[in-house]
């Protein structure tokens, strides 16, 4: 049960990540690569901690603008 727990979490981590990394030219952050990187591994951490952050996050998931 707990291998089954750690792949879906696995999973919808890097489901995050390949969907931020899609979505990225629809945010306002810097087109550099390390930054892109940064911000799209740390998805989990500045989703939760950062109001322009979740809402770029959902510009780059849903292509909406706020």
């Amino acid at each position: 049960m707990t291998k089954l727990i750690a792949v879906i979490v696995l999973g919808v981590y890097l489901l995050g990540i390949w969907k931020f990394m899609s979505g990225y030219n629809r945010t306002n952050f810097s087109r550099q690569l390390p930054t892109k990187l940064m911000l799209a591994l740390l998805w989990p951490v500045l989703l939760t901690v950062n109001t322009s952050y979740r809402q770029n996050f959902t510009k780059a998931l849903k292509g909406k603008d706020y």
